[in-house]
């Protein structure tokens, strides 16, 4: 059985991915399942999706532990504990990184067993389904099973409801991708079945529980987030550098739980101090390094100085 995991962002094409690979897979004959996983509906959040192929019935459930092939759109998800990029790989597993350092880099970052390929930045490309293409189109050389013809046809058909210009730019992408990856083609390979006799328990933790007249929630009425200013818990306070910000508000606009940071007219991400919470995800994740964490004390003290100033 094939068993393959697509790491990525919201919005980057990532469910698009793994329905075109598991779509081509079909056409080959393989049984198949194809599934999204992601918490917060949200552009920017990690998720992954996972596909799974065998000419047998298959009888596994649930998320891919011992993947043979990960597949990772954003690179910069590999640091992040959370995404799981890394979880299962082993010496015998591929990872298919899009990313612009070489696989020597990665392999020092990484200290894992598994080879590292790299798909090209050019093929790759913008987030979106031409990205999600070239990801399905590579993985799918990789394995060595899937012909162009069903690779171009998986394509149309998930894609069916675009325009016509905008499935054939898709499908030039993924088959770009495929015939890039000629060179290492059928190097992943089927894993081996999981054996129930090796399944072992987890250690279970009990955890106290309050009565649910302490722990239960009280909703008091609908749509009324916004009149709460959450922004009275916070202790630290981001504050932007704008003479180092880039502009780049993709980055930490998508990055925002509580969306409280939006774009001014001429490209600087302004943020709603009344709902902005003090997390610093923003300040971690701010390419130039153009926000910085303020204790909320002196904040408001600077503030109350530029006032009487």
């Amino acid at each position: 059985m094939y068993r393959i995991r697509f790491h990525g962002r919201g919005g980057q094409g990532i469910k698009t991915a793994s329905r075109i690979l598991g779509n081509a897979f079909f056409l080959e004959g393989f049984e198949v399942q194809d599934a999204p996983r992601y918490g917060a509906e949200r552009r920017g959040a990690p998720i992954f999706a996972y596909v799974r192929a065998a000419k047998d019935p298959i009888n596994e459930r649930g998320v891919i532990v011992k993947p043979d092939l990960v597949v990772v759109v954003d690179d910069s998800l590999v640091a992040v504990p959370a995404a799981g990029v890394t979880v299962g790989l082993d010496d015998d597993a591929i990872l298919l990184i899009d990313s612009a350092a070489p696989p020597e880099t990665w392999n020092a970052r990484l200290n894992v067993g598994s080879r590292v390929i790299i798909l090209p930045a050019d093929l790759a490309g913008p987030a979106g389904a031409q990205a999600a293409a070239a990801c399905a189109g590579a993985a799918a050389r990789l394995m060595g099973v899937i012909g162009r013809a069903n690779l171009e046809a998986a394509v149309r058909q998930e894609l069916a409801d675009m325009p016509p210009l905008a499935v054939e730019a898709t499908i030039k992408a993924a088959v770009a991708a495929f015939d890039r990856m000629a060179v290492e083609e059928s190097i992943v390979t089927e894993g081996t079945l999981a054996s129930a006799r090796d399944y072992v328990a987890p250690d279970w933790i009990e955890m106290p529980v309050d009565d649910v007249s302490l722990s239960g929630p009280a909703v008091h009425g609908g749509a009324t987030s916004v009149q709460v200013r959450t922004g009275l818990w916070r202790t630290m306070r981001p504050v932007i550098d704008y003479e180092r910000c880039r502009r780049c508000n993709w980055v930490c606009g998508s990055f925002c739980p509580d969306n409280a940071i939006s774009v001014a007219e001429d490209g600087r991400p302004i943020i709603d101090l009344d709902h902005c919470k003090g997390c610093m995800i923003c300040v971690a994740q701010c390419p130039p390094h153009a926000i910085e964490a303020v204790p909320e004390v002196e904040a408001v003290a600077a503030d109350q100085e530029e006032k009487r100033a």
